[in-house]
């Protein structure tokens, strides 16, 4: 069996966890939502987490790697793994395909620089996605469970809890990476929630939720000017407010007095 260790390389924003009780603690957060018996790791890098993901056979463990080197470490040392290692950018890659017709469970130490990337993904996939347990910047972490009203609470933070319960978990240390990142880390669970489709226009609801965070400091009536409205329509009340002050709920009553204005 190889004993090479991989590199970390600053490119693809890898700190390697290096504490295996972290990791089974992160390992263990998964609730299995009923129905989930698929698991994908993000980067694995050398298998910190993957290693208990395998331990526990009520599940099928996948991981998805873009680092060649690290790639080459799992098939030496997780041989039985070998066939469900993809070597590919989760960013590009078509969960439909690799599990047809499958609800899915994600994991994984995040890479900083495509963590939100990785929810956007997420929310591309939410009717397969059923779970997210995730480690990624701590700042980050705290802004996609923020309720309304905070300064962090922001685009991800209303389109993610539109259809996720969104739980902070616990704060990780920099001192157990290696390399140590600049900033401390979190644990976050996203569980699907019972909303299969909003009471909106989805695609108007993403639009609508961008444009009003655009310019965050500004009223809606202000922000949401480039939609279209009438000034009939922007002299209701909610269009006092900013975006930061509005919920899940408040957003899909603007998407459809937007929707109403655009028919």
């Amino acid at each position: 069996m190889a004993q090479y260790t991989v590199r970390p390389k600053k490119h693809l924003g890898q700190h390697f966890l290096a504490d295996p009780n972290i990791a089974r603690r992160i390992v263990e957060s998964l609730r299995q939502p009923e129905g989930v018996h698929e698991v994908l790791e993000i980067g694995p890098g050398m298998g910190v987490l993957t290693q208990y993901l395998l331990e526990n056979k009520a599940y099928q463990t996948s991981v998805v790697e873009i680092d060649t080197e690290s790639v080459a470490y799992l098939t030496a040392h997780y041989p039985a793994l070998a066939p469900r290692i993809y070597a590919t950018d989760f960013l590009q890659q078509n969960l439909a395909e690799l599990f047809p017709n499958e609800p899915l469970a994600i994991i994984g130490n995040f890479p900083y620089n495509i963590s939100t990337q990785i929810f956007f993904q997420v929310l591309a996939n939410r009717q397969q996605v059923r779970e997210v347990v995730g480690m990624l910047q701590k700042e980050v972490a705290e802004r996609l469970a923020e309720p309304p009203g905070s300064k962090t609470y922001g685009i991800l933070s209303v389109l993610l809890q539109a259809y996720y319960d969104i739980e902070y978990l616990f704060t990780v240390p920099a001192h157990v990476f290696v390399p140590p990142p600049k900033v401390e880390s979190a644990v976050v669970r996203l569980t699907r929630n019972q909303t299969e489709k909003l009471d909106c226009d989805e695609k108007l609801f993403f639009r609508v939720v961008k444009q009003a965070f655009s310019t965050r400091r500004k009223t809606l009536r202000n922000a949401l000017k480039p939609l279209g409205m009438s000034a009939e329509t922007m002299a209701a009340e909610i269009f006092d407010k900013r975006a930061e002050q509005l919920g899940v709920a408040d957003f899909v009553l603007l998407t459809n007095l937007v929707a109403t204005v655009k028919q």
